[in-house]
């Protein structure tokens, strides 16, 4: 994500400790943006993007519904690579001549 007009990138973890000593009340916006490096505006937004997705970091109905979806997702390749092998074997035991030898 495009932060600045510059192009500067940020890292989660970076945004992460940012917003925590924002969010502290230690020090003023504009010191914190400038011990960073970052705009205030900037730094005004990540807050408030914060703030407003915090209770999906502490939604366990969320992460459950995602674990249950990547398992139905393997438990379908596995049926497929199942039929996969089963047509395999089936292939290898009645497309191999038994008993014959080829001369």
């Amino acid at each position: 994500m495009i932060s600045e007009k510059n192009g500067k990138r940020y890292t989660p973890r970076f945004k992460f400790q940012v917003v925590m000593e924002v969010l502290s009340g230690t020090k003023a916006i504009g010191q914190i943006a400038r011990s960073y490096g970052v705009h205030p505006l900037t730094l005004t937004h990540w807050k408030k993007e914060f703030i407003e997705k915090g209770p999906e970091i502490f939604s366990q109905q969320t992460t459950i519904q995602e674990y249950e979806k990547r398992i139905e997702e393997l438990e379908r390749l596995i049926g497929h690579k199942e039929v996969e092998i089963a047509l395999l074997k089936n292939f290898l035991a009645g497309g191999s001549p038994r008993g014959k030898k080829l001369s």
